[in-house]
């Protein structure tokens, strides 16, 4: 039979032949295409702005080197407005538009993501390094989901215990988001805690977007809580810690990554003073003691004429990755081939400080080590090593009976 009457036949019954559709998506011989969807007009709009910041200077650094092995990095960017269903519409539009993406790369949100795999997925995307800790981004496991931090999870399932211990503290709580991010850091705090047989006195909630905190710090206040696990992120923060420095509530506050920003201080003040978050990088401040760091800074200013935040290396560091995946692979690119590459790829730790992230055919959580930092006079401090939690273990008292305590691997 005539080759086209066999491809008009095939077409018409919906399909392609298997070479037709060996193209992969967002590559050609000169360009390889990513995509980001950030929040850059809702309550995450100064996190969206500075990750997409960090991303295209990467992507501008390697284009004037040449590219990855002869093809120019395009980043396309979608507006998810902190909006699930926003991040949906986004994604449909990346990995439809043109000839596609190849990868959606630092999606920021935990929820966001979640909404958009499924589109991404359908078309063979992968999900790399998204800005969110949540375990769903590598949890069930997919050959297509590669995630770089720490959950929000086990952050704070090492974080709570350890400092109801080092600061000698009776009564935890949490107020925390009412989404998936939120309860993640509430399930990890609960966890956390069980290990050293407390719980936590006070919960309570909001809803994302909320300013008005009194009634949520009222029952906090009213419990005599004296530490708060915040599942909050910028605004959230910095309105529920003003309210209670207001009524007098002076407990302990600790958050996860979320918080951990140079945004908390500034729109803060003073009042964010002794605020614990969970981190890995480090702000990028201008004047940072190491070199190669300060040196990176103020080429981000020069650039955008603004100081570059967390997050900026965040989107700058997985742009990095990618890059550096991608030149492994060589100039046959494909998604199988990237994929190969991956499995067996290991980052050392970078310049901020990020822990060593190694990558498997059944592992696809590069990083599980986290660290603790504090603000003291308006800039954030690391204050402990990095460890990761390991699990349980049984351990025998004096009494003469058993107990469950919780089991950390340090950082070498």
């Amino acid at each position: 039979m005539n080759i086209r009457l066999i491809l008009a036949a095939v077409l018409a019954a919906g399909g392609a032949p298997a070479w037709a559709q060996s193209a992969t998506p967002g590559v050609s011989k000169t360009e390889i295409a990513i995509g980001t969807i950030q929040d850059l007009s809702g309550p995450l709009a100064s996190y969206g702005k500075q990750i997409r910041m960090g991303m295209q200077m990467r992507v501008d650094e390697a284009n004037e080197l040449g590219g990855v092995h002869g093809r120019k990095l395009k980043l396309l960017v979608e507006d998810s407005g902190y909006d699930p269903k926003r991040a949906v519409l986004g994604a449909q539009k990346l990995v439809t538009q043109g000839d596609g993406i190849f990868a959606m790369v630092g999606h920021l949100g935990t929820s966001q993501n979640m909404a958009a795999m499924p589109v991404q997925f359908e078309k063979n995307v992968i999900n790399f390094l998204p800005i969110t800790a949540a375990r769903e981004m590598y949890e069930p496991f997919h050959r297509l989901k590669f995630s770089s931090a720490a959950t929000y999870y086990d952050q704070m399932r090492i974080a709570a215990p350890r400092l109801v211990k080092d600061l000698n503290l009776k009564k935890p709580c949490i107020l925390y988001q009412d989404d998936d991010f939120g309860l993640e850091v509430l399930r990890g705090s609960e966890a956390g805690l069980k290990t050293i047989n407390m719980e936590l006195a006070e919960k309570t909630s909001y809803k994302r977007g909320a300013t008005d905190f009194s009634s949520q710090v009222a029952r906090m206040k009213a419990a005599g809580c004296d530490l708060v696990v915040l599942g909050t992120v910028i605004r959230e923060t910095v309105g529920a810690i003003a309210e209670s420095r207001k009524t007098g509530f002076s407990p302990a506050f600790v958050g996860s990554s979320a918080v951990y920003t140079d945004l908390i201080p500034r729109l803060g003040g003073k009042l964010m003073d002794n605020l614990y978050a969970t981190m890995t990088a480090q702000h990028p401040y201008l004047d940072a003691a190491e070199q190669p760091v300060r040196f990176w800074a103020n080429k981000y200013k020069t650039k955008f004429n603004e100081e570059p935040s967390v997050m900026s290396v965040y989107g700058y560091a997985a742009v990095d990755s990618f890059l550096k995946t991608a030149f492994r692979t060589g100039p046959a690119f494909t998604t199988d081939s990237f994929i190969k590459t991956m499995d067996s790829t290991t980052y050392n730790r970078d310049m901020f400080g990020t822990p060593e992230m190694t990558f498997s055919p059944t592992k696809r959580l590069g990083n599980r080590y986290t660290r603790l930092s504090q603000i003291k006079d308006g800039r954030w401090t690391v204050t402990s090593d990095y460890v990761a939690f390991a699990g349980l273990k049984s351990v025998m008292q004096k009494d003469g009976k058993w107990k469950i305590e919780s089991e950390f691997l340090k950082d070498q």
